[in-house]
């Protein structure tokens, strides 16, 4: 089953510009982890954007589950797409501790469920003892592990990662590599991965896709 399925998505930033992204098609399946390379500038953050609902297409239909969250007729509200995304800066309220900022998606959740979902999501990014501290008082990779159970607490049914390694120094950059991939496969989470660098995608992905180009790493 597709979870995403996007047709024919056009975006330009003006009406003057060239399309960042012209006609562009794509889809994933269930569990999939899939990466899009490209140069800055290729439309690789735009195509993040457009999918959460940060930015509205002039042409394209983008599904999410089966739901058609954007067409010509239809435009969901990011809160409403099941779309959980990590950011490059991880954007974590630096007044919340770390429990704090993972419970802030879940307010939709019955009270007695949300401690319970918090505990799962500390257990899975392997950070239970550290859910009193405040995001100063934590490291670049703890910090990226928090960002990442706060966007899978909701359960959304596609996660969107915005260089999520771009922060970090190369040793503890390939140790997180290797934890994500533990946790997304974990959590059988479909994920999209956005990336300059080629070594991200080949050490997390099942493909990757060069925007403008053919599919890669199939």
């Amino acid at each position: 089953m597709s979870i995403l399925e996007i047709e024919g998505l056009t975006f330009s930033y003006s009406k003057k510009e060239e399309p960042v992204l012209n006609d562009f098609s794509m889809s994933i399946e269930k569990g999939e982890v899939v990466g899009i390379l490209g140069r800055s500038g290729s439309g690789k953050s735009t195509l993040l954007r457009l999918i959460s609902g940060l930015e509205m297409p002039s042409k394209g239909t983008i599904k999410v589950a089966g739901t058609t969250v954007v067409s010509d007729r239809i435009y969901l509200h990011p809160e409403n797409r099941g779309v959980g995304m990590v950011f490059q800066d991880y954007a974590l309220f630096p007044h919340m501790t770390v429990k704090n900022n993972i419970l802030f998606g879940l307010s939709r959740l019955p009270r007695n469920e949300r401690n319970q979902r918090v505990g799962e999501m500390l257990e899975l990014v392997k950070l239970e003892s550290f859910e009193n501290r405040y995001p100063h008082e934590l490291s670049g990779g703890q910090q990226q592990r928090v960002a990442l159970a706060r966007a899978l607490a909701p359960k959304p049914s596609i996660l969107l990662m915005d260089e999520p390694f771009s922060n970090l120094d190369a040793d503890l950059k390939e140790s997180i590599r290797e934890e994500l991939g533990v946790i997304l496969n974990k959590a059988n989470m479909t994920c999209i991965l956005v990336t300059h660098d080629r070594n991200d995608a080949e050490a997390i992905c099942d493909r990757s896709l060069m925007l403008g180009l053919n599919i890669i790493n199939e």
